[in-house]
């Protein structure tokens, strides 16, 4: 058994920030399912809206997200998330990221613009934003001697246990409480019980179940399926981002071309070189995601193209070098001079809006159990994320996550330990079946691609969720009789994702945000106007 006072599932920027800010008062142990820096947010180039232009303000900030969120937003989450981003920002700049600056002050910022912003206010690092961030959060946790880095682990399933209150003659469930996890040692294949007073999901999201992403393969969505397994709610799953420039090239697995190539003044254009944003929008190139991915998708099926392209060769060379130096190499090695060349470009599963709910703290409703970044719904992104909110709101609430924790920590460390049961293999198997394995990921992926994707219908919906059903038995029976392994429990947790964005996008009646029904095209205020809750029966 490994024991600590604050298990960090995920080494993203919000398990990380959370991470430093505990350490000075407890143990930390870190589980990550690579190294320590693989992960989504080394992967962000767009970079981090936050108020820092004195022609904006934090009204501004909040009515943009509020718009984008399409009516789900929840105000005071908005309000708390914008108003907190400045400090947070120089939080990082104090431990040593270094962003793109108009001068030598420390925090005059080179301010970008990307769709559904009013203003200038996207802090970056040229176009490796996330990787910025990534590796000053990476650096500082190494030298920390109360964080220990676990890499190579998968979390499998959370441990919780529940107290019981007499009450009379009747003894009913008081609460659950989260006491650990179980992981698997990828280098030893052992599942290891690591017990903890405060546990930390920060694993991301779960985009990889759609067929295009524009996710690493780790993106799996287990803490979201982990904290639904033990009884959490979840919270607006049907709300799947769907980024609507990824390059399009048969060696390029998942790389995103920014959004800030659009805000610095990229034309969508058709394969015959016309722009057609102006049939969707009248913020053209920059309109939301939601509004853009839908018009390339009805480009692409109206016209039969492979792709639609996406094209700055009208600005000049030497700035789209200098602004956006790792798309031009990355595409430089597929033989796309992006100075010279228009960019092919499709849609891609990019960014879940949904997640487990918490509050304003991060706090599930299992104790001791908190959940930030994207494996959260907090209620910010509402409907449709705003560009660059997600890296704020990591920042955020990883801080008010830790605050939080802290207290909990304290009562915590009053109480007696509890006596985990160690991980149960018993009469299980080695895996000799591993086509089952490969077999449902890839069935998985191309139904949700094919069913519940950009554009839906209750059709779909119910066809995909007939096939989650089954394939969901499947993977139980296997899981309960063989060993278990990475692949596995990833597919595991990928299947529970879909059960859940199928079930979700099934309640909702309507069209809102990321969520378009062609059953159901218009939005419904009166009946639909919350968020979409599950939770699991036992």
């Amino acid at each position: 058994m490994i024991e600590t006072d604050f298990l960090v599932i995920g080494s993203g920027v919000a398990g990380l920030s959370y991470a430093l800010k505990v350490a000075e008062f407890g143990r930390v142990t870190i589980i990550t399912k690579k190294k320590i820096y693989k992960t989504n947010t080394a992967l962000a180039q767009g970079g981090v809206a936050a108020v820092f232009s004195k022609t904006d303000s934090f009204e501004n900030h909040v009515a943009d997200t509020l718009a984008a969120g399409d009516g789900l937003c929840a105000e005071d989450v908005v309000r708390m998330v914008v108003e907190n981003g400045p400090e947070r920002i120089r939080e990082l700049v104090d431990l040593g990221a270094q962003f793109n600056l108009n001068g030598d002050g420390k925090y005059d910022f080179s301010l970008g613009r990307e769709g559904g912003h009013s203003q200038n206010r996207i802090i970056h690092a040229r176009d490796l934003t996330g990787k910025e961030i990534e590796d000053v959060l990476v650096s500082s946790v190494e030298q920390h001697e109360n964080i220990t880095i676990l890499e190579n682990r998968v979390a499998v399933n959370l441990i919780t246990y529940s107290t019981s209150v007499r009450s009379g003659l009747v003894r009913t469930q008081h609460e659950n409480i989260c006491c650990g996890a179980y992981v698997l040692d990828n280098n030893t294949g052992k599942v290891e019980t690591v017990a903890a007073k405060v546990t930390l999901l920060a694993t991301g999201g779960g985009s990889k179940v759609y067929l295009y992403t524009s996710n690493p393969d780790t993106a799996t969505g287990d803490g979201i399926a982990m904290a639904y397994r033990a009884g959490a709610t979840v919270a607006n799953m049907e709300f799947v981002q769907f980024h609507p420039t990824c390059l399009f090239h048969p060696e390029a697995k998942n790389f995103l071309i920014s959004e800030a190539v659009r805000g610095e003044g990229a034309y969508l254009i058709d394969e015959t070189g016309n722009r057609f944003m102006g049939k969707y929008s009248p913020d053209l190139e920059l309109a939301c995601r939601d509004v853009v991915a839908r018009a390339i998708d009805n480009e692409l099926k109206k016209t039969g193209a492979d792709s639609v392209f996406l094209d700055i060769t009208h600005k000049d060379p030497d700035f789209v070098r200098e602004r956006f130096p790792n798309i031009y190499a990355k595409c430089l090695t597929f033989g796309i001079d992006i100075t010279k060349q228009p960019i092919p470009i499709v849609p891609a599963a990019h960014y879940m809006c949904g997640g487990v709910a918490t509050d304003l703290n991060g706090h599930t409703d299992i104790q001791s159990l908190y959940a930030v970044g994207e494996t959260a719904c907090t209620g910010l992104h509402g409907a449709n994320r705003l560009a660059s909110n997600s890296l704020l709101e990591a920042l955020v609430y990883a801080h008010n996550a830790a605050q939080s924790s802290l207290k909990e920590f304290e009562k915590a460390a009053k109480k007696s330990t509890v006596d985990l049961e160690p991980w149960d293999e018993t009469n299980t198997l080695d895996g000799d079946e591993a086509i089952m394995v490969t077999h449902n990921w890839d069935e998985i992926r191309r139904l949700m691609w094919n069913y519940v994707g950009i554009v839906r219908s209750d059709k779909r919906l119910h066809r995909a969720q007939r096939r989650i059903e089954m394939i969901q038995h499947e993977i139980e029976e296997y899981y309960w009789d063989f060993k278990i392994t990475a692949d596995l429990i990833e597919l595991r947790n990928i299947a529970v994702v879909a059960e859940l964005i199928i079930k979700s996008a099934l309640m909702r009646k309507e069209s809102r945000g990321l969520h378009y029904n062609l059953w159901y095209p218009e939005k419904d205020d009166a009946n639909y106007l919350m968020s979409t809750l599950v939770r699991k029966t036992f």
